[in-house]
C-alpha cells in the first residue's frame, strides 16, 4: 500500500466505471486501458466502486477482483480509494480489511443502504466505530439528501472532527453541508475536500474545495484539471466557460439533462475510445439512438479533451 502525501489529495480524482465482459464478470483487459487514460489525462486519485463503479450493485467477488485488477494495472502510480459501505458497522470494517489486503490506500464511506433505528445518536456511533477502527485512513462520501438514509447536519462536525478521516467527497449540492465542511478543515487542515458535483465545480473550488472527484472524470478529467487551474489563477470567467463546455459534454454522455442514458452513455463512448468493450452495466440503463449520435458528435467536437 503506497504512502500517500498532501499532494495526493488534489486536482482530479476518477470516481471510475467499472468494465464488465458480456457474461458481467470484470474485463481485465479494459481494467489496463482505463488505467492507463488515467494517467494520460492527469487524473490524481482513482475511487473504485463508487455510485458510478457500480458499487452498490456489485458483487463482494467482483469488487475485490476489480480492485485486484486496478491495483495490479496502476503499479502504484495513483492512490486508489474504495467504497465500503454497507449497513452495519461490522460490515464496513470487513470489507475494508478486504480492501486493504487488495491495495486499497483509502476506505470510503457513504451513507448506508438501509438503517433501522436511524436517529443521530446511532448514526454517529456507526461513523465513529468505522473511522476508529478501520485499518485505513477513511474517507466520507457525502450525498446529503440524495441518500435513503440521511446523515443531519447536527452531527457532520462530530464526523469530521475524527482525526483517521482524511477526506471528504461532497455531492450533496448543498450550501449548508458545504460551509460546515469548510468551517471543519479550517479546525483541522489535514482534512481535504472534495467536490462531487461536476456540474458546479466552479462555486465549490473557488470556496477553497482541494479537488474535483468526479464520475465522468475518466473522460472529462483533463477538461477538469483545466478548470482547476483557471479557478487557482483568479479566471473565474474562464472557469465557468470551462464548466459549461464539461456540462455540455456531460448531457452528450449521459442522454441530455435527464440522464436517461448515464451508465450505458459513459460506456459506450468509452467502447468508441478504445477502452472498454462492452457498455453493460447493472442498472441496465438504456442506449438510445439520440444518446449513440450525440456521442458520435462528441468524438468529433471534444477529441482534445477526449484524448490531450
Amino acid at each position: 500500500m503506497p504512502k500517500l502525501s498532501s499532494r495526493d489529495f488534489s486536482g482530479v480524482w476518477s470516481a471510475a466505471p467499472t468494465p464488465f465482459t458480456n457474461a458481467m464478470d470484470i474485463d481485465e483487459g479494459s481494467v489496463r486501458r482505463m488505467v492507463e487514460h488515467h494517467i494520460r489525462l492527469g487524473v490524481k486519485g482513482l475511487f473504485l466502486a463508487g455510485t458510478n463503479g457500480e458499487g452498490p450493485w456489485l458483487t463482494n467477488r467482483q469488487r475485490r477482483q476489480f480492485l485486484h485488477s486496478v491495483a495490479r494495472a496502476n503499479r502504484g502510480r495513483m492512490p486508489l480509494a474504495v467504497q465500503v459501505t454497507d449497513n452495519s458497522a461490522a460490515r464496513v470494517l470487513d470489507n475494508i480489511h478486504e480492501a486493504r489486503e487488495e491495495g486499497a490506500a483509502i476506505a470510503v464511506v457513504a451513507q448506508p443502504y438501509i438503517f433501522f433505528n436511524a436517529t443521530p445518536v446511532t448514526l454517529l456511533a456507526y461513523y465513529q466505530t468505522i473511522i476508529r477502527h478501520s485499518p485505513l485512513p477513511v474517507g466520507f462520501y457525502d450525498r446529503g439528501r440524495h441518500s435513503p438514509v440521511f446523515v443531519p447536519e447536527s452531527i457532520l462536525p462530530a464526523i469530521y472532527a475524527e482525526r483517521n478521516l482524511v477526506i471528504i467527497k461532497d455531492s450533496s449540492s448543498d450550501a449548508i453541508r458545504m460551509k460546515i465542511a469548510l468551517a471543519a478543515r479550517k479546525k483541522r487542515p489535514a482534512l481535504k475536500l472534495f467536490d462531487g458535483d461536476e456540474f458546479h465545480a466552479v462555486p465549490y473550488l473557488k470556496a477553497g474545495y482541494d479537488g474535483l472527484l468526479l464520475g465522468g472524470g475518466v473522460f472529462n478529467g483533463y477538461l477538469a484539471r483545466l478548470i482547476i487551474e483557471a479557478v487557482a489563477r483568479g479566471d473565474h470567467t474562464l472557469g465557468e466557460r470551462l464548466q459549461l463546455r464539461m456540462n455540455r459534454m456531460m448531457w452528450a454522455v449521459y442522454g441530455g439533462k435527464k440522464i436517461k442514458c448515464w451508465l450505458a452513455g459513459e460506456k459506450k463512448l468509452l467502447v468508441d475510445m478504445g477502452i472498454f468493450r462492452t457498455w453493460k452495466n447493472y442498472p441496465d440503463y438504456p442506449l438510445t439512438p439520440s444518446c449513440r449520435a450525440a456521442i458520435r458528435r462528441l468524438l468529433e467536437t471534444d477529441r482534445q479533451y477526449l484524448f490531450p
